[in-house]
Parts: structure tokens; C-alpha cells; sequence
């Protein structure tokens, strides 16, 4: 078999793959023009291709960053759950989409300049000290997988963005379906987390939804800090928590 008709072979619908992953591959400049000039192969940006005449979306660049150049960047918070169907969109429904990686992760030039078709929000945070596999689940899309945040992961990621790019109400709303969170990943998640605001409001919401899974969580293990969080303007505070809240919420 011939080195294109290989690649064909072993190239994902939908995926990019990346000139570094290419040349892994055996495939040298050279032969990666001479495709192009074939129509084999199309260029995505500088350094990223794709089958010709593919159809490709967000989903095969994720798939190359995590696969091709090891970065930890995934699809998380809303978009997480979205994809999960604990909110109010479908997949293919969805204009804009979060993902996260960790501080120091850059998108690579090709990706920030290829036109989607949607917004994406990108956070390169030290929200967790540590991320362990078990806060990731996998996520099909035609031929391949990606990772994405969890449940558990996606809605404390969600409530980074409380209230600027998520309202305090949808963010409720969705709390409130997370009726089977694993209290274990829960746990540490919450010992691992390094924002206050986010720990206070995901057991402030959490708690306010009545989820059984909390009965085993051991808060004494968490650091809560100290002083009052405004979350909201002109809100009411939470006494327990000592955040600000919508009125309505109290």
C-alpha cells in the first residue's frame, strides 16, 4: 500500500492532523505539498491539514491538540454539559462553546485563525492544582474521541464564569440536573480547586437543589476561605457560604 493511500486509511473523518504528527508519521514536507498539489490533502492554517473536501468542525482541532501536541485543552464547563445533554442545546445546535487548558496552553495560530463558524471562549487557568483522569470522560465524534471535562469538572468550570459570561439563574437551572454527581470526584475536585468563589457557590447551589450526593462529601476538608464573595451586585448575602445572591435565591 502506498504512503497516501495509508494515510487516507488512518485519517479520521472530521480530524486535522498537524504537520509535527506528519512528519512522526514518515511524511516529510515534500510529500505533504505534494499531496496538497494533488488534492489529497488540504491545508486547515499554517502546520494543520485535512482530508480534501472533508467537512470539518471544532471537534477534529480538540482531537489534534490533545492527541498530536499532548496539550491538556478540552471542552469543559457549559459546553461539557452541554454535550452531556444537561442543558438546553444539542451539539450541533451550539454557537459558542468553552474550553480550558491549563496556564501556559496556547492555541496554536491555526486554530485562532480558522473560521469555526461559532464563538469560543478560552481559559488557560489555574482554577485545579491537579487534574486527574478520572475528572475526563470521553466524547465521540465520528471516527475518533476527545476529552471533556466531566460533570462534576464541567460545572465548577461553569461557575468560574458566574456572573460574567454565565447568569447566576441558568447556572442554577443547571445545577439542579446534576442529580448523580460521583461524590468522590466531587470531593476532589473540591480539594483541588484554588477558587473560593467557585467552592462556595457550587455547595450554595448544590445544596439549594437538595442532591443526595452531598450526604458524603466531608467539607471539613475544604478550604473555604475567609471574608464575603460578591457573586452579585446589590444581592442578598448567604449567610452560611457569605456570598452574594439574586434576591430571588434566598
Amino acid at each position: 500500500m502506498s504512503k497516501i493511500n495509508k494515510l487516507i486509511n488512518e485519517w479520521p473523518k472530521g480530524a486535522i492532523f498537524t504537520s509535527l504528527y506528519l512528519q512522526k508519521k514518515g511524511i516529510s514536507n515534500n510529500l505533504i505539498y505534494r499531496y496538497k498539489k494533488n488534492h489529497w490533502v488540504e491545508q486547515v492554517g499554517h502546520s494543520a491539514y485535512k482530508l480534501f473536501n472533508d467537512s470539518i468542525e471544532w471537534f477534529g482541532a480538540i482531537y489534534a491538540l490533545q492527541t498530536q501536541l499532548g496539550l491538556s485543552i478540552h471542552a469543559g464547563g457549559k459546553t461539557a454539559l452541554e454535550l452531556k445533554g444537561y442543558a438546553h442545546y444539542l451539539p450541533q445546535q451550539l454557537k459558542k462553546i468553552f474550553l480550558y487548558g491549563v496556564r501556559g496552553e496556547k492555541l496554536p495560530n491555526w486554530f485562532k485563525q480558522y473560521n469555526w463558524n461559532l464563538l469560543y471562549n478560552y481559559n488557560a487557568t489555574n482554577l485545579f492544582s491537579v487534574l486527574q483522569l478520572s475528572m475526563f470522560s470521553q466524547f465521540q465524534y465520528k471516527d475518533f474521541t476527545i476529552n471533556i471535562s466531566t460533570p462534576e469538572l464541567a460545572a465548577m468550570e461553569m461557575l468560574y464564569h458566574v456572573p460574567g459570561f454565565q447568569s447566576f439563574n441558568e447556572a442554577s437551572l443547571i445545577i439542579e440536573n446534576l442529580s448523580t454527581l460521583r461524590s468522590g470526584v466531587v470531593q476532589e475536585l473540591l480539594k483541588q480547586c484554588n477558587s473560593i468563589k467557585v467552592k462556595r457557590l457550587f455547595m450554595y447551589m448544590a445544596e439549594k437543589h437538595e442532591h443526595i450526593w452531598l450526604n458524603k462529601l466531608d467539607l471539613s476538608k475544604i478550604n473555604f476561605g475567609r471574608g464575603k464573595r460578591v457573586i452579585v451586585k446589590n444581592g442578598k448575602l448567604d449567610n452560611k457560604y457569605n456570598i452574594t445572591v439574586p434576591a430571588e435565591h434566598i
